[in-house]
């Protein structure tokens, strides 16, 4: 190991070290533990909805456990800049080992890096979790250029027109399942505020809920490059209370359920599966 140039170190006992690495500790997993509180955005949206604020949360701690981090560094950098600077041309005292100080520099991003992994894995479940009994179930299937919004327990229909954007609507504060397919080539489905986005792809059933916790229209679109019209792609999702969704489904029943379609997609075989994400 090259030597270390210091003036003057005392080596710390393990007791010392063991004190030392609890303020370590704390520090490193104190941005993370702070996400549960209200945190800037950061440039990013906060989650409409439940599971989207999660991603918010685990982003925000991530985010500001970096500025802890980078502070703190950057402050040892500096003191050691100016505290350790040259005074003299007499030479500083060398050693070559200090044993406490390395195994803390190295434990320190151990634990930060566990900690990260440990708030991922948790935020990843949450927001993959299917409930078994999901307020309305919403089966969505993407199409060149556009989207069908079935709700198959309700026998509502609302059936996308190219270059048109339909409206899902979803009830507030319920949990909504939504079955994910594409009649044709892969496409994207995205709502910026809801921080989620889930391919649609041939042959593949993607399953997953939204809880939308404030009623609002929200914006979605297509992001994967689908041919001439993509940027067209657009829909709406519209969350209301639930007294005025169940509204909504009496007035599209009386409606009918078969529409007039602009471009009917083709078929899609289904398979039943456990899994979120299943191939035919």
């Amino acid at each position: 190991m090259c030597c270390m140039t210091h003036l003057s170190v005392e080596r710390p006992s393990g007791t010392r070290l063991s004190r030392h690495l609890r303020p370590a500790i704390l520090v490193s997993s104190l941005g993370l533990l702070l996400s549960a509180c209200s945190l800037p955005s950061y440039g990013g949206y906060k989650g409409a909805t439940t599971q989207g604020h999660d991603t918010h949360l685990l982003y925000a701690g991530l985010f500001t456990t970096a500025i802890v981090v980078g502070g703190i560094t950057l402050s040892l950098i500096l003191w050691s800049v100016f505290r350790y600077k040259k005074r003299s041309d007499a030479m500083p005292r060398q050693f070559q080992y200090h044993i406490p100080l390395e195994i803390t520099y190295t434990v320190i991003p151990i634990i930060i890096v566990l900690l990260v992994f440990f708030f991922t894995v948790g935020v990843e479940n949450r927001v993959d979790a299917v409930s078994s009994n999901p307020y309305v179930q919403v089966k969505v299937t993407a199409f060149q250029w556009g989207w069908n919004f079935d709700y198959p327990q309700l026998h509502v229909d609302v059936h996308g027109v190219t270059l048109q954007n339909p409206e899902m609507v979803l009830p507030t504060g319920k949990t909504a399942r939504i079955t994910l397919v594409s009649a044709d080539v892969v496409h994207g489905f995205y709502v910026r505020q809801f921080n989620f986005s889930r391919y649609a792809q041939p042959g593949v059933i993607n399953v997953f809920d939204l809880t939308v916790r404030h009623s609002a229209t929200y914006q979605g679109q297509c992001t994967q490059f689908c041919g001439l019209y993509h940027a067209e792609m657009l829909f709406r999702v519209k969350s209301v209370p639930p007294a005025q969704f169940q509204a909504w489904v009496h007035q599209q029943q009386a409606l009918g359920h078969d529409k007039v379609v602009a471009k009917q997609p083709s078929p899609i075989v289904k398979v039943r599966s456990t899994n979120s994400r299943t191939k035919i």
